[in-house]
């Protein structure tokens, strides 16, 4: 509603020894010098980098497993550089020449050759963007003018909030410290003079202020002096709790005495042999990063290349002088002239044409012979003087593979309305070109505990993926490194229902679920809103006696029901709650005012203010909590674990999973929290039911779904993941079929058309979680047409006997780290189709392929692309051959759904109200082809297998087994058997 694993423990690795440089310990070790090197598996290497030798060995709250099967590999010094090889990839690593970063750590792989580490240094007078910087708790944003680079840390607006910058001092003595900042009206509702801390190389911090600005677009100076000596240092900007914060900070810099604010960014280098990005380069004159436009690699790309602009890209390790290929990814649409044709750019003074492309979301590559000398040197691509007018992406040095993501994820879809394009999100672990660096170095240790600072001694932690497009090992690495994808109680997998209305126990127990037994609907979670609170509906702690006037006996009678249920929560906590007084003595005083009306909010990170918070659940029985954190105000100081996360590991506790909002954090970017925080997409996993806020419901947020799921599913790991099923906020104005009072006034429910209600439904049956939700607005099958109504009772029965298989995925997910819905990609890496068709098809699990009707009608038709092998329509039984395409019609009594040859698809084999042992079981499987299914209930499994005109069960199979056995004509037929060994030849 709008509102506002078990953990592995760490084994010991080896004591730390300090060996001469490149030497191989037993444990899958090597060492050079203060660069640690962990060969974890043949596609994962731990790189560590630690300048005061101190490696560290415990378990963070991302990396709960270091520890795996010994891995075979090659180690060895090789003109000056460490070379580890294992079967899937090599890393290289210079010898001696400190910190990881583009020009000495590199991985290559059978695809590709990549710089993991970059690492910007900002020496005395240059200009060092906050973006490039170490940041915590805090987001880049970049919706105020003014600002260079590709943004500004926003916010500090909580306690230990900041940004630490590495800088290096070309000598001893006294320098000046710049920092460039704008301080508006804060979230606070204050516009007034702010502070932060300032600390050099982890000493005791001291105060600066900073004066108030006219707003957010007045970008102002304030500085300080301080004494370094030659090298680098950390400089590190926070909001203690002494600090009021709520500033942007866009760049700093380190200067002498009469030096002026620099124009030049500091930047890291562009090896020889890799893709980089453009927007890490140094732009010149008018140029500017930018994000607008989609399909860019990174974090953006480079635009407004006018005439006396450009960008000025350091290239390291040229082997020897010559002439290379240099690559650019660009977009070249109708430019700020009005033209729309080829343009020229100067690459190292050599004119280059680059051809048009269809608009400014469609990029393309050209390819440059280009002299550069040996070692290293400045590439640059400048403008004639009428200018580029193309945007530029990244640029490859003898590498044309640039590194784009494969899905992505966000704390919320909050406010998608599906009208603008596909949800801005965030990328995670897989890429196109197959790698990827899990940056650990910030992470809080498992139990909360910060890392020590080690003052200016310099220290990396990371994670090199290099899978290329083995997506699996990568998602199993992932698993193993950091916790499975939580496996939920198989109830969960069932059909959810959930409104924001209110709601009382007789509404449940007498009118909505005889209606729900009345027409045959099943129902599991029964969703209890945030209307049930007393005091104040949106942040009161005690049930409403009015409405729930046994809290224990409506749970217990929810339980007869063979249903659970859970309570909607919003962390905050009114000042006249008859609860406050006692939550503030249990925080000793320490609940802050919060941002909405007379509201207390809670830091999670002190361990007084939690107990409070925790307390305040005791007197509200329920199964689980539906943590709804948007616009509280309550958060987390704790350093290196990412607010979202940690305060679902304490609803884990109470409940056994969490039911919320994850990988960010309130403060960190807003209602709907797009930006991520480092250790959030790693840690959540662990605990949580990703529930991705409230779209508006129309068919462009309900296609939206397809790709987002499986997209953050394979970039993060997470892989229960709820969406509002019909969508949250009303676009149509259909008059519904309920009455409600607001503020006094009597008004009705709203409606989904009938057609997009049953293809959302349709969607949503196939989905990790089927949640029907909304805002004051129908739901229920009984509440559209007979076509409509028809349509969602099948496929929320259909969705109930399916969950023993889908349950089956969510133990494969939690063991292996491959999610329930995955896309095509995942089981067909090389076929270019898998790619291009994430956001109109997904696989649950390897064997059934959906493909989503997503147009208005009765009747519906979607283009499919069929993988390698054969499918046969679950509902019609039609057959098509792999590697081929065909344009599928369904009327809303079906949609398209097929199951690879091979494969099995297990259910119940009748229609149940809600989550029971099934005593009777159907598989569909196709005749001839050969497969194997592992089906687990409850900590027990029972193995099928088929081959040739035979499947054998065994393990728990004392029960009617259904075999649909489906024939490559279309004709099936069915065979019933009770034993071990059953034939699947059609009875005579």
């Amino acid at each position: 509603m709008r509102k506002r694993a078990t953990v592995v423990p760490l084994l010991a690795l080896l004591s730390l020894v300090l060996p001469a440089p490149a030497t191989a310990q037993p444990s899958g070790t090597v060492v050079s010098g203060q660069a640690r090197f962990q060969i974890l598996s043949p596609t994962l290497v731990r790189t560590e980098y630690a300048g005061d030798r101190r490696f560290e060995n415990a378990s963070t709250y991302n990396v709960v497993n270091r520890t795996v099967p010994g891995t075979a590999y090659r180690s060895r010094v090789e003109d000056g550089w460490l070379v580890i090889t294992t079967s899937a990839l090599t890393l290289r690593y210079r010898v001696g020449s400190g910190p990881f970063r583009a020009d000495n750590l590199e991985l290559r792989t059978a695809s590709t050759t990549a710089s993991p580490w970059r690492r910007v240094v900002c020496a005395t007078g240059q200009l060092c963007e906050a973006e490039d910087q170490q940041r915590e708790g805090v987001l880049v944003d970049s919706e105020h003018p003014g600002h260079t680079g590709a943004g500004f840390v926003a916010g500090f607006s909580y306690a230990n909030n900041g940004v630490t910058a590495t800088v290096r001092a070309t000598s001893s003595g006294r320098h000046r410290l710049v920092v460039k900042y704008a301080n508006g009206r804060g979230g606070d509702g204050k516009h007034e003079n702010r502070t932060l801390g300032l600390s050099v190389d982890g000493q005791a911090p001291r105060q600066i202020r900073l004066p108030a600005t006219a707003d957010w677009r007045d970008w102002r100076q304030v500085e300080t002096e301080i004494d370094l000596s030659a090298g680098e240092h950390r400089i590190a900007l926070t909001r203690r709790a002494a600090d009021s914060g709520n500033v942007n900070v866009d760049s700093l810099a380190l200067l002498t005495a009469g030096q002026a604010y620099p124009v030049v960014r500091a930047v890291d280098d562009c090896r020889f042999g890799t893709n980089c990005e453009a927007e890490h380069g140094a732009p010149t004159g008018a140029a500017k990063i930018a994000d607008e436009h989609a399909g860019f690699a990174g974090t953006g790309f480079v635009a407004e290349l006018v005439g006396g602009t450009g960008l000025r890209l350091p290239i390291s390790g040229v082997p020897a002088a010559g002439t290379y290929p240099v690559v650019l990814r660009y977009a070249n649409g109708v430019g700020g002239d009005g033209k729309h044709e080829p343009r020229t750019v100067l690459v190292n003074g050599q004119a280059i044409t680059v051809p048009v492309t269809a608009n400014w979301a469609t990029w393309a590559t050209t390819t440059a012979q280009i002299p550069l000398p040996a070692g290293t040197s400045d590439l640059t691509i400048t403008c004639p003087d009428a200018g580029c007018h193309v945007n530029l992406d990244t640029i490859g040095i003898s590498n044309s593979s640039p590194h784009l993501a494969l899905g992505g994820y966000r704390r919320s879809l909050d406010g998608y309305t599906g009208t603008s394009g596909d949800p801005r999100v965030t990328p995670g672990l897989t890429y196109r070109d197959g790698w990827y660096l899990l940056d650990d170095t910030s992470s809080a240790l498992l139990n909360g505990t910060p890392r020590a600072d080690r003052g200016a001694q310099p220290y990396q932690d990371g994670y090199v993926f290099g899978y290329g497009q083995n997506f699996k090992a990568a998602l199993g690495d992932l698993a193993a490194l950091t916790g499975g994808p939580k496996l939920l109680p198989r109830w969960a997998y069932g059909v959810w229902y959930s409104e924001y209305i209110d709601r009382t126990a007789a509404d449940y127990r007498d009118r909505i679920l005889p209606a729900f037994r009345q027409h045959g609907v099943p129902l599991d979670v029964l969703v209890v809103d945030t209307d049930f609170k007393a005091h104040n509906t949106w942040n009161g702690w005690q049930m409403d006696s009015s409405k729930f006037p046994d809290p224990q006996g409506f749970l217990d009678w929810v339980h007869s029901e063979g249903m659970h249920s859970t309570l909607n929560i919003h962390p905050s906590i009114q000042g006249t709650d008859p609860d406050f007084a006692r939550a503030q003595a249990i925080a000793k005083g320490k609940l802050a005012k919060g941002s909405c009306a007379d509201c207390y909010v809670f830091d999670w990170a002190d361990p007084d203010q939690l107990r409070a918070y925790v307390e305040l659940h005791r007197s509200m029985p329920t199964d689980f909590w539906w943590l709804d954190w948007c616009c509280d105000g309550s958060g987390s100081s704790l350093r290196g674990v990412t607010p979202d996360t940690w305060i679902n590991e304490q609803y884990a506790k109470l409940g056994g999973f969490a039911f919320s909002r994850g990988f960010g954090s309130l403060q960190a970017g807003g209602y709907s929290g797009s930006g991520p925080l480092p250790t959030g997409p790693w840690a959540e996993k662990r605990h949580t039911l990703h529930f991705t806020g409230d779209t508006s419901s129309t068919w462009g947020a309900m296609k939206a779904t397809i790709g987002y799921t499986s997209g953050e599913a394979v970039s993060t790991g997470m892989s229960a993941i709820s969406h509002d099923i019909g969508g949250h906020n009303d676009t149509t104005g259909l008059r519904g079929s309920e009455t409600y009072l607001d503020n006094g006034q009597l008004r009705y429910t709203t409606k989904l058309p009938d057609d997009l209600y049953a293809r959302w439904v349709q969607l949503g049956a196939f989905q990790p979680i089927t949640r029907l939700h909304s805002n004051h607005s129908d739901r229920l099958p009984w509440q559209y047409g007979p076509a409509a109504q028809a349509s969602a009772t099948k496929f929320l029965n259909l969705r109930e006997r399916l969950v023993p298989y889908i349950y089956t995925l969510a133990e494969q997910a939690h063991r292996t780290g491959v999610p329930v819905v995955r896309p095509a990609y995942v089981e067909y890496p090389g076929s270019p189709e898998a790619y291009s068709t994430v956001d109109s098809e997904f696989l649950l699990g390897p064997d059934v392929l959906v493909a989503p009707i997503t147009t208005p009608g009765e009747s519906g038709e979607t283009r499919v692309w069929f993988p390698p092998g054969q499918w046969t329509d679950y509902f019609t039984g039609q057959v098509y051959q792999g590697n081929t395409w065909a344009t599928v019609r369904a009327g809303l009594d079906t949609m398209p759904v097929f199951l690879r040859a091979g494969g099995m698809l297990v259910e119940r084999s009748a229609d149940v109200a809600h989550d029971v042992r099934a005593d009777s079981l159907t598989v569909h499987v196709t005749a001839g082809a050969s497969g194997e299914f592992t089906l687990y209930e409850s900590g027990r499994r029972t193995w099928i297998v088929q081959s040739g005109d035979f499947a054998f069960v065994s393990g728990l199979s004392k029960r009617d087994w259904k075999f649909v056995v489906h024939h490559a004509d279309g004709s099936s037929h069915v065979v019933r058997a009770k034993g071990a060994v059953i034939s699947l030849l059609a009875p005579r």
